[in-house]
């Protein structure tokens, strides 16, 4: 699938690094533009990380994930980065 494989493929650039936009419900983007890859997700997940042990919050984080067709992908790149950090995930069933 050619979303998923720019997802991964495509990096950031100083035009895709600041395109990306962030609303009430997530990150909006286009893997085929460029603005939505996993160097964003990456980058995004690592700022949360940072950001919870700079205020020292260490209870469970709860992600949830929708049905567009790169919910799964950076799902799992979330995921990674959650787990090199040692965030505690709060568990739902829709992270199966």
């Amino acid at each position: 699938m050619r979303l998923e494989r720019e997802y991964y493929e495509r990096r950031l650039t100083s035009q895709t690094a600041t395109i990306g936009q962030l609303g009430t419900s997530g990150h909006r983007g286009s893997s085929l533009h460029g603005t939505f890859t996993e160097a964003h997700i990456l980058a995004i997940t690592q700022a949360i990380c940072d950001y919870r042990r700079s205020q020292k919050i260490n209870g469970p984080l709860y992600m949830g994930k929708d049905t567009h067709a790169l919910s799964a992908p950076a799902q799992r790149t979330a995921l990674e980065v959650l787990a090199a950090n040692n965030v505690e995930l709060s568990s739902s069933p829709t992270m199966a």
